[in-house]
């Protein structure tokens, strides 16, 4: 049930670690509001093991929409330190309903509506990437 082997410590690879194994995903960084604004807005279609990673400078209450989002998401929302909080499943394209997220979020990752259950992603799981961690919050070695 693992799917891909582990990623490599290069910006645009993220890799989800929990009980069942790891996952790698290619992903684009959402770290600037423009980009986190964007998000995956009108991409018709993405690769199986590809997705988004939006960063925020602190944790704090989010809440995302699937506004002119064309393919169902699945939608991981994780702590300063990476690990998931929780888990919206198959968020609904083109639904204007507000996904909260939880007060402490740091990181949310995007991915094919349906994944995170294909693979076993569950709250408690961690999210590994250059970005996620910091001095004041260090996460695992981001790299191993």
């Amino acid at each position: 049930m693992v799917a891909a082997g582990s990623a490599a410590c290069a910006p645009d690879r993220l890799t989800v670690r929990g009980d069942w194994g790891q996952a790698s995903f290619k992903v684009a960084v959402a770290d600037e509001a423009a980009e986190r604004a964007q998000g995956l807005m009108n991409v018709p279609e993405m690769p199986r093991m590809a997705g988004m990673l939006f960063v925020y400078e602190t944790p704090q209450p989010v809440s995302f929409w699937m506004r002119n989002t064309l393919i169902p998401l699945d939608m991981i929302f994780a702590e300063a330190d990476g690990t998931i909080a929780s888990i919206h499943a198959r968020a609904t394209p083109l639904d204007e309903t507000p996904i909260p997220g939880g007060d402490d979020i740091q990181y949310v990752l995007e991915i094919n509506g349906g994944m995170a259950a294909r693979l076993g992603i569950a709250p408690g799981d961690t999210l590994r990437h250059p970005d996620i961690g910091s001095e004041e919050v260090p996460a695992a070695d981001p790299c191993d």
